[in-house]
């Protein structure tokens, strides 16, 4: 956990970051800055939205486990564009949205009422299209890295609702 600054194998990181997994070192580097925003500036309060927030870099763990974001990585390195490799990304990061889902779905037992709700809407506010909206004032879908509020949204929902991480192959759907 950190707040400001951190350091760790993937190079030396700020708050403007946000929480990261790093996988040369296979850490989690939480932003405890970033909760605040998240409640106060994106108006997503609560518990499950903080644990959305997480399990999403811990599917990012599983996804380095099992190789995946190697591969994403190396077809990224080949990519003939820079929207090309962006995309990747944000079939990468939607399906770690995937797997938090699956999480909360595993955990109901833990749930309050409200809960799935607080996670939803985390993801809607910190979706790309929300982000640059509010920094710019308009939306470059080509330079997404993370999908927009709707895309996270509806993987975030499948996990959810699935709680099978074989519903987020992000790679062979069609429709983000």
């Amino acid at each position: 956990m950190f707040e400001g600054r951190v350091a760790s194998a993937c190079g030396m990181s700020s708050s403007a970051v946000g929480p990261f997994y790093c996988p040369p070192d296979e850490n989690l580097y939480i932003d405890l800055s970033f909760f605040r925003e998240l409640s106060q500036r994106f108006g997503a309060p609560g518990d499950f939205a903080q644990a959305y927030v997480l399990a999403h870099q811990v599917g990012h763990h599983v996804q380095n486990l099992l190789g995946l974001a190697d591969q994403v990585e190396a077809v990224q390195r080949r990519a003939g564009s820079k929207a090309e490799a962006n995309e990747l990304s944000v079939r990468l990061e939607l399906q770690a949205d995937c797997f938090a889902g699956v999480f909360g779905h595993h955990n109901q037992q833990w749930l309050e009422a409200g809960d799935v709700e607080e996670g939803l809407r985390a993801a809607a506010a910190i979706g790309d299209d929300n982000l640059q909206q509010q920094a710019q004032g308009y939306v470059s879908p080509e330079s997404w890295t993370h999908g927009s509020s709707d895309m996270r949204v509806r993987w975030l929902r499948r996990g959810l609702e699935s709680g099978d991480p074989q519903t987020g192959d992000t790679f062979e759907a069609s429709r983000l």
